[in-house]
């Protein structure tokens, strides 16, 4: 089909520049992780004995790998894109191939989402020396971590259609992305939050995805994880229509 050819496509490309990176691309994207993971899961987990019948650092870990995809994901599909989008053109000439819109947006989807699954699989991989990831359950946790860059993946996608400059993406980071990392569930139950505060971070994506990882992780799960799972997806099909709306738009203007 042209459709899954374009698409695959626009993902080849990118992948064809990663390869002559890829170790320094990775290394950083794996490095921050595991810094945070050794001063906040080793570091300051040391003073706390018990969150919700773990020890700190397996409690932390979960959140840890949803940031990680989160963060990844989204810097891939804001900065490395817009450049493509405005400054390169890149899209623009991508079409005289020719190739669809739509065909583009969900290639570039497809990438952002790759590298933020593998800046994950880099975590969960040197973590296994820490003893954190020691059964088979890291493996469907890792259909939700795929889950969960394809939804930033496509919130970059949407950030990218209404910015003016970089600045946009400061703003972003600091005013939505940052923060929803500090209340979604990463570093402390959201239940100790106040109730204003919890309805806030129900409301985030990154909570659901961390609360799905983390009963997986954990052995602990129920029914809720369905719930968390079709909120994860049904935000993840109005961001990629909204994406793939928007980006045509500009492409066409």
């Amino acid at each position: 089909m042209i459709w899954r050819d374009g698409f695959f496509r626009v993902w080849q490309r990118n992948f064809f520049y990663f390869r002559k990176t890829w170790s320094v691309s990775l290394f950083w994207i794996v490095l921050e992780p595991l810094m945070y993971l050794g001063a906040i899961g080793y570091g300051l987990g040391s003073f706390v004995n018990n969150m919700e019948g773990q020890s700190f650092v397996d409690f932390y870990f979960p959140g840890l790998l949803c940031s990680t995809a989160m963060m990844v994901s989204f810097f891939e599909g804001t900065y490395s894109n817009y450049t493509k989008l405005t400054y390169q053109k890149l899209y623009s000439i991508i079409m005289i191939a020719p190739l669809n819109p739509d065909e583009i947006v969900y290639g570039e989807l497809l990438w952002s989402t790759t590298k933020g699954l593998l800046g994950v699989i880099g975590v969960a991989l040197v973590s296994f020396f820490f003893g954190l990831v020691d059964s088979w359950r890291i493996l469907p946790a890792l259909l939700v971590l795929l889950l969960t860059s394809w939804l930033f993946s496509c919130a970059a996608m949407v950030m990218i259609s209404y910015a003016k400059n970089y600045d946009s993406f400061i703003f972003a980071t600091s005013g939505l992305i940052v923060p929803m990392s500090l209340i979604s569930g990463t570093y402390f139950p959201i239940e100790t939050l106040p109730t204003a505060m919890k309805i806030v971070a129900y409301a985030l994506p990154l909570s659901h995805s961390i609360h799905s990882v983390r009963m997986i992780l954990s052995d602990s799960v129920n029914w809720t994880l369905g719930l968390h799972l079709g909120y994860l997806i049904i935000v993840s099909l109005v961001l990629m229509k909204w994406s793939v709306r928007r980006i045509t738009a500009r492409l066409y203007s």
